[in-house]
């Protein structure tokens, strides 16, 4: 998605800027063990996948008067996406913005930047524990805002998805981009598991004691309601030794979380004066 030129910003309708809203999450466990959270996702490719963002930028930005972006990473967790953008070589981000509710995340997230970044990069990144719908507080101005990992499925209701989307079109630059990763649409018809739902990710220590953390995200008795599109997901995290399959540590939990269709992003999009550019398969530019 891209934020519409100054002189051409659709009328969207006006939501309740009243609302007192307040940091409460879904999947409290699970996000409040951010080691374990982090490592269930280890196997992601951030450099493809930046690369694919940055590209995308590039791409569909309207904005063409700088080679060098900012970047704003919501509801980014352990924030591999906004750390791995200025990390890498040969980006284009000279500024990244990360943003979670989680104060376990950030807390984490200051190792990470301690023990993954140099000086230099250390300084352009940022963290802020804050909520996606309230962007408020944020004087900054961004190029690319990104919401990866399915992380806008915490946001149950049009009006939180509205909120959360106009206050990405008042920090981003005029024809910046948003870029948001969800499940594929066909899961909300069907319940087919077109991504991955449980997997199993290899660990071994410095001691050299190997460990297996199981993962499942989603299950087949998982209840879905049909009338707000919630789907209550069952996520569990195990982690074993290999040696005795002791249990080492383990967390499950229901965690809510809304699919969405494609007409409803585009329709939603809209009403915050954002316009639909494209859609991806997955974040690969050879996946339609």
């Amino acid at each position: 998605m891209a934020r519409k030129r100054e002189n051409e910003k659709a009328k969207g309708f006006k939501s309740n800027s009243s609302n007192v809203i307040q940091l409460k999450r879904d999947g409290d466990k699970i996000y409040s063990m951010p080691g374990l959270y982090d490592l269930a996702f280890g196997y992601r490719n951030f450099e493809f996948e930046v690369n694919f963002l940055q590209n995308a930028h590039r791409r569909f930005s309207s904005d063409k008067s700088s080679d060098e972006i900012n970047i704003l990473e919501l509801a980014a967790g352990p924030a591999r996406h906004a750390m791995t953008s200025i990390a890498m070589k040969e980006s284009i981000v000279k500024k990244a913005v990360a943003l979670d509710c989680s104060e376990e995340m950030e807390k984490y997230n200051k190792d990470l930047v301690l023990n993954e970044l140099n000086e230099e990069q250390a300084r352009a990144f940022e963290y802020y524990i804050g909520d996606m719908r309230e962007l408020t507080f944020l004087d900054k101005q961004f190029n690319s805002v990104w919401i990866l990992l399915g992380s806008m499925a915490h946001l149950k209701t049009n009006d939180d998805v509205i909120r959360c989307f106009k206050g990405i079109e008042k920090v981003l630059t005029s024809g910046g981009t948003c870029i948001v990763e969800l499940p594929h649409p066909q899961e909300t018809f069907s319940m087919i598991e077109c991504t991955k739902n449980d997997w199993e990710v290899p660990i071994e220590d410095e001691e050299g004691v190997e460990t297996t953390l199981s993962i499942v995200w989603g299950d087949d008795n998982d209840e879905f309601d049909p009338i707000t599109q919630i789907r209550d997901f069952t996520v569990s995290l195990s982690l074993k030794n290999d040696e005795n399959s002791e249990v080492i540590q383990e967390i499950k939990e229901k965690v809510p979380m809304r699919l969405f269709t494609a007409q409803e992003i585009d329709a939603l999009a809209r009403c915050a004066g954002l316009e639909m550019k494209a859609m991806f398969g997955a974040l690969d530019e050879e996946m339609h």
